[in-house]
């Protein structure tokens, strides 16, 4: 399945150095405003150590890592709901997005221009909250103004969904995105079709000094504090000194540098994963001597959906799948050993797909 996630915040938060990090692009980093005039989109591997022990253990003809697309969306402004700067083009965006991350500016710098002339996340995240929730309250009015009309027609129907569209305006005037409010499923249903902006999942990366990429600082702290009520994730990253650890060429050479800095992994990895988390994916993988490849999946789906994203036609045509847990296959080494030992479960149509499971399918087209 495509991924999507946008990369967004106010010009000069560091998104666009954070976007060239992540893909190794060379999108403009400039410091002044507007740097990025369009969106930048990038297509990146999605890492993981188990993909890579599969490989040395089948050695497959090729390996084929699943993959998530990055947006790097021109910077917002006050008033981009209505049209300033490039907002109108930032929320046209924005839509197409599966995840925000949202990049707050969290480190000190006197050389590094700030829209507002001062570094504060907490104002700077209030502005973009308030201006995607300014759109989506123009977006649920219209809707429940057409609602209103089709209820009045005698459409029973609408009745009930334009409680719910009002309920859904009510709480996005009082100043909290979509994504906090708590509906039944003909709300969700309503809410999914308005594809409101806040009620996209969000990660909040703290683009923070090399100094406080582990523990943070008093920036972070007083973010961490305003949001501690989401259902968000938030992580801390350096976005130059990822962009120094994507121009190493090994390796070796990145291994190297990281534990000079005291980290275990890129950032960009733990960003990545976080999106993961978010969006509730996991990974399942097949392994064979052509091609050892990892797929995405949601978390909850069945064996027949998982097949689906190979192709529809194992989903249609899906009879069962030989599954071996990721940890089996790695200690007995490889299918035969695995199966020999008793070690390959036959699941049906029921089976719920578990992060690492290796698969394959048995259908009739």
């Amino acid at each position: 399945m495509a991924l999507k996630c946008g990369i967004v915040g106010l010009p000069n938060v560091g998104k666009s150095t954070l976007f060239n990090a992540l893909t190794s692009a060379k999108a403009l980093a400039a410091n002044y405003p507007f740097a990025t005039k369009e969106p930048n989109l990038g297509i990146i591997t999605v890492p993981d150590e188990r993909l890579d022990k599969l490989a040395e253990i089948v050695v497959p003809q090729k390996v084929q890592p699943t993959t998530v697309e990055i947006l790097d969306i021109a910077g917002l402004i006050k008033g981009a709901s209505k049209g300033e700067g490039l907002g109108n083009q930032f929320l046209a965006n924005i839509r197409e997005v599966d995840a925000i991350v949202h990049v707050v500016r969290c480190f000190d710098n006197d050389n590094v221009i700030h829209v507002d002339n001062s570094v504060d996340p907490v104002r700077d995240k209030e502005i973009i909250d308030m201006e995607l929730i300014l759109k989506d309250i123009e977006t649920v009015e219209k809707r429940v103004d057409k609602l209103k009309k089709n209820a009045k027609a005698g459409e029973k129907s609408a009745v009930k969904l334009m409680e719910q569209g009002q309920a859904i305006l009510a709480h996005l005037e009082a100043e909290k995105p979509a994504r906090t409010i708590v509906l039944d499923e003909d709300g969700l249903e309503l809410m999914n079709e308005m594809m409101l902006l806040t009620s996209k999942p969000i990660l909040y990366a703290c683009n923070v000094d090399e100094n406080s990429v582990i523990s943070g600082n008093a920036h972070t702290t007083r973010f961490m504090e305003c949001v501690k009520g989401e259902k968000a994730e938030v992580i801390f990253i350096c976005a130059g000194l990822e962009a120094d650890i994507a121009e190493l060429d090994t390796k070796e050479d990145r291994d190297l540098f990281l534990e000079e800095m005291g980290l275990t992994e890129p950032g960009v990895n733990r960003l990545i994963l976080a999106c993961y988390k978010l969006l509730r994916l996991i990974t399942y993988f097949t392994a064979g001597e052509k091609e050892v490849r990892a797929w995405t999946i949601e978390r909850g789906t069945l064996a027949p959906g998982a097949a689906g994203v190979i192709h529809t036609d194992f989903e249609k045509g899906f009879i069962r799948a030989e599954v071996i847990k990721y940890n089996d296959f790695v200690e007995l080494g490889s299918e035969a050993a695995a199966k020999g030992a008793g070690k390959m479960g036959i699941e049906g149509k029921t089976y719920e797909v578990i992060d690492g499971d290796i698969m394959h399918f048995l259908f009739n087209v």
